[in-house]
């Protein structure tokens, strides 16, 4: 058995010496050390010994297999050194050539607009919230005073999901939702900016859209009235459409506000003067405003005898297209990116 054992181990040396490829040598390695493989075999085959020669074939096979795994070691990794060489050959970088220039991203100009109106907003007091998308029939519209069948839903062609779900039309639901949380015990000063939908498409709307809800409420001995509510706009429109920005009102109608107000602002292009954009009359409506309705306080746990205040609800969408003179509101959904590398802030 010992002769056996040694030609194993002189044919195993020379097949893994002259072996061409790393493929080959795993199953050399198979052939010879493997559950199947020789030295397994002999090992199997010592039953038939005497318990002299058990101990000394079971060392010498011992020995035999150490030294051809180190043997295959030595060839596995001088395979793989080749392989490396190869590779580092065929894949390696000419640092001579010119490189390619990197393309940076940039911020969307409705991501710019926001911030700069959220910074403005906080440095007045206010709080920045968010609400549901996707908005109950009750928040969206009954708790801000439009109950089944108000001939003012009829304004608003609404997704419905379910019977009583559906993606909301206005960032108003969110006004019923603060107020439930407040318990109608607490002053709010809020802004609320977000996507809301509704059935419409063309140069200056949307399917998709976003609105900025603001609502402050305080008590009525703080006389939060419509002169904070004008000068409230009037601050933002002077920061975000320019210092010569002037307001006109105009009385209006919606369900949860009373009085309620459309509220222009003067042309930014033409200065007021009358031009294409603001077709001639020198001003552009920008928000929907006025003092909270007490059915809407009622409704959402404030005392109207107690409790006052004004809700006012920029398109956020259209202030943008406004700051940067965007003609079609359907540019900032394209993600085109020509279109949107204008407004890169940062030096090339």
């Amino acid at each position: 058995m010992k002769a056996q054992i040694e030609q194993i181990k002189i044919n195993a040396k020379e097949e893994i010496q002259n072996v061409a490829n790393l493929k080959d040598l795993v199953d050399l390695k198979v052939k010879y050390l493997g559950k199947k493989g020789e030295l397994t075999s002999v090992l199997r085959g010592m039953g038939a010994l005497s318990a002299e020669e058990r101990p000394v074939i079971g060392s010498l096979v011992n020995s035999v297999r150490d030294e051809l795994e180190a043997l295959i070691s030595e060839k596995e990794t001088e395979f793989k050194q080749i392989e490396l060489n190869k590779k580092l050959e065929s894949e390696k970088i000419d640092i001579t050539l010119p490189s390619k220039k990197t393309v940076r991203g940039s911020k969307h100009p409705m991501s710019l607009a926001i911030e700069e109106i959220e910074d403005l907003f906080v440095s007045m007091g206010y709080d920045v919230v968010s609400g549901p998308e996707l908005e109950s029939d009750e928040y969206c519209f009954k708790k801000l005073n439009l109950p089944e069948g108000h001939p003012a839903r009829d304004m608003q062609d609404s997704f419905y999901i379910t019977n009583e779900m559906l993606l909301r039309t206005q960032t108003s639901a969110a006004q019923a939702r603060v107020m439930e949380a407040k318990g109608g015990k607490e002053p709010i000063r809020i802004i609320c900016p977000g996507k809301t939908y509704r059935r419409e498409d063309d140069a200056t709307h949307s399917p998709q859209f976003a609105q900025i809800e603001g609502l402050v409420i305080d008590k009525k001995d703080k006389n939060v009235s419509l002169a904070d509510l004008k000068g409230t706009l009037e601050v933002f429109a002077r920061k975000m459409l320019g210092e010569n920005s002037e307001l006109r009102f105009r009385p209006s109608y919606f369900p949860f506000t009373e009085p309620s107000y459309e509220v222009d602002v003067t042309c930014f292009k033409c200065g007021g003067k009358g031009c294409p954009l603001c077709k001639k009359t020198g001003w552009i409506e920008v928000f929907a405003a006025g003092i909270v309705h007490p059915n809407v306080l009622r409704m959402s746990g404030y005392d109207p005898e107690e409790w006052g205040g004004f809700a006012f609800g920029p398109g956020w969408d259209r202030i943008t297209m406004f700051k940067y003179a965007i003609p079609d509101v359907r540019y900032l959904y394209t993600n085109d990116v020509r279109f949107l590398k204008q407004f890169d802030r940062q030096e090339a």
